[in-house]
């Protein structure tokens, strides 16, 4: 029997205009990016929306191929996190259909400006999770940074960069003066 092969997408829902308003309130810059989606987002919304972008891009071709396959495993609105699975051969046009999305998705129709980040795509939910978990944590202790000052870039926490660089000196012992060499010469 044949195993049916799916791809998981880990989805990050993110808010570059809530930056604009971001003077009124004194909250790091990665909690205005990744705030919380509001309430009337659920997977259900998410699917219809994702079905209708992905008909409206690739039309009945479109619509046919993610039909049967495509799934909302995982909705959080706290961290604005979802997880999809769709078939292996299909989950490039579920892709072009989330990055063409801009606003969340919620039952009164269209909310707040986003934009939706695939951020990994793997053959098992198990390792989606555990990069879901990561960047949570990530998450968490960037903002903690932020709040204490340590941080003044939120695009560099946000993207990954590194904070520090470490410097490594090498020292060859044959160039050390001071070290006496355990050989001596025999005549």
């Amino acid at each position: 029997m044949v195993r049916i092969k799916e791809r998981y997408l880990l989805v990050n829902i993110i808010y570059p205009e809530a930056a604009k308003d971001r003077s009124k309130s004194n909250l790091p810059d990665l909690l205005v990016y990744n705030q919380p989606t509001t309430n009337s987002c659920n997977g259900r919304t998410i699917h219809q929306a994702i079905k209708a972008e992905v008909t409206n891009l690739f039309g009945d071709y479109g619509a046919g191929a993610v039909e049967r396959s495509l799934r909302v495993k995982y909705l959080s609105n706290a961290t604005s996190t979802c997880i999809l699975q769709c078939s292996r051969e299909h989950y490039r046009l579920v892709w072009a259909a989330l990055t063409m999305m801009n606003c969340v998705p919620t039952k009164f129709g269209s909310g707040d400006p986003c934009v939706f980040r695939v951020v990994r795509v793997s053959g098992t939910i198990k390792k989606v999770e555990e990069e879901a978990i990561r960047r949570a944590k990530q998450l968490i202790f960037a903002a903690k940074d932020e709040m204490a000052g340590k941080e003044s870039d939120a695009l560099n926490s946000l993207f990954g960069a590194k904070n520090s660089v470490n410097e490594v000196a090498m020292v060859d012992v044959d160039d050390d003066p001071d070290s006496e060499n355990d050989f001596e010469e025999n005549d």
